[in-house]
């Protein structure tokens, strides 16, 4: 079956069964009642999946192109099986320790969300870099090209489409755990959704979790756009999959 048309599938029966819940909850005015409150906390949202994101690509791609040189190839696996033990501690528990040493607020939110953000990242940019044909690196090196030429103009182009399709899903995975911020007072539409079943208010939680259905499903139509416009068409690989984590 097309990946695209499961993709589709899977969208459709969240839509529907979200209409459903807020039909359930008292209709659309009951949730609009927070509409402020969706406003400026769907703001808050969008910023911690942004502050904790933007620094997990910067290290990710940099920790994956580093773990594909000749000269640190033997730390590729144990560096990988690291980032597999940290992905696999909850979500939850990571927010705890690093508010032991950072205090309550944005900042122990924020390294929970970049650690579990990294190994998407990672794994994708080792396994593009290492699907490379060995004929297009010999060819690179017999036009004389440095091996920062080689990295830069053929290496990261031809890899590309499998390192977007790593931050497309790190991206996405941060906007559906971020609401755990406020467990620690890190804002977010957390506020709506656990104050809504903490006072056994479907619609005040229905409120939260609609827009972050939401800014996930958009996150990744905009990044699969932003992805076939960075891609050259002749490398471009429309059905490109994470790397197995």
């Amino acid at each position: 079956m097309n990946p695209r048309f499961m993709r589709f599938c899977v969208v459709g029966a969240g839509i529907a069964l979200l209409c459903a819940a807020a039909i359930a909850s008292g209709g659309a005015a009951a949730i609009l009642q927070y509409r402020k409150e969706m406003v400026h906390l769907s703001q808050q949202h969008i910023m911690l999946v942004l502050y904790s994101g933007g620094p997990a690509i910067v290290a990710g791609v940099l920790l994956g192109i580093a773990l594909t040189r000749r000269s640190l190839r033997r730390f590729c696996e144990p560096v990988m099986q690291v980032l597999n033990i940290v992905t696999a501690i909850p979500t939850l528990a990571i927010i705890a320790l690093a508010m032991m040493a950072l205090g309550v607020g944005k900042p122990p939110a924020l390294v929970a969300l970049f650690l579990h953000a990294l190994l998407p990242i990672v794994r994708n940019t080792v396994e593009g870099l290492r699907q490379l044909p060995p004929a297009e690196l010999e060819c690179a090196r017999g036009m004389g090209m440095t091996p920062s030429q080689t990295l830069m103009l053929v290496e990261l182009p031809e890899a590309l489409p499998i390192i977007a399709q790593g931050v497309r899903v790190a991206l996405v995975i941060n906007v559906g755990v971020a609401p755990l911020a406020f467990l620690v007072g890190g804002g977010g539409l957390g506020d709506l959704i656990f104050s809504g079943i903490d006072l056994f208010e479907p619609a005040m939680m229905l409120a939260g979790a609609i827009p972050t259905a939401a800014l996930a499903v958009t996150l990744d139509f905009l990044l699969s756009r932003l992805t076939r416009l960075l891609v050259s068409p002749g490398i471009r690989n429309d059905d490109a999959t994470v790397a197995q984590l």
